[in-house]
């Protein structure tokens, strides 16, 4: 057997095979005969001159076995191979192989699931500034759901100095105009 991992990672792993079997073999002759009828003849020579005084009469029939029998035969049983590699250095380096790239693999995953966060995030906030949403009840609404917006339309805590006026002289105090780029000072 072998996995393989992608970009040309490929690693064989010890494999055993066991292969059940059951066989079944028979044998037989045709025509099959349990026995035969085999002739018996009158022998008989009555006058001593050795020549049977009959020849070929048949007195009767034998029964004969003929021996023939049906053979069967039945092997059950299983066959096992094991396979491994004799070369542990090489195996060991190609599952190295394979670990480093199953984990580059997953950091590839989880850059791109970063960028497409950070694409979302984007696109809403910029969306949300612009006061476009999707409806409450728009089944897309969700994909904005988490991302908030801050510092828009709002004013950051801060603190401003009050500059202390010696003897109640506001001469040397300047006006400064709220919303425009210019100041002037006052005499």
């Amino acid at each position: 057997m072998t996995n393989t991992y992608g970009d040309g990672i490929s690693c064989q792993v010890p494999t055993m095979n066991i292969t059940p079997f059951a066989t079944r073999s028979g044998s037989w002759m045709d025509p099959y005969e349990y026995d035969y009828l085999d002739p018996v003849y009158n022998n008989v020579d009555a006058n001593d001159d050795n020549v049977p005084d009959n020849p070929g009469q048949i007195l009767y029939y034998k029964p004969v076995r003929t021996g023939q029998k049906s053979n069967q035969n039945i092997n059950i049983g299983f066959s096992a191979t094991m396979s491994f590699s004799l070369d542990r250095k090489a195996m060991k380096k190609c599952q190295e192989a394979a670990t480093i790239h199953n984990e580059y693999r997953m950091q590839i995953n989880a850059n791109k699931r970063l960028d497409f966060e950070l694409a979302r995030l984007k696109n809403c906030g910029e969306l949300m500034k612009s006061g476009i949403s999707f409806h409450k009840k728009s089944p897309y609404a969700t994909i904005c759901a988490d991302v908030v917006v801050q510092g828009v339309n709002t004013i950051k805590d801060h603190a401003h100095e009050i500059p202390v006026v010696p003897n109640g002289d506001a001469s040397s105090l300047k006006e400064i105009s709220i919303g425009t780029s210019s100041s002037s000072s006052q005499d």
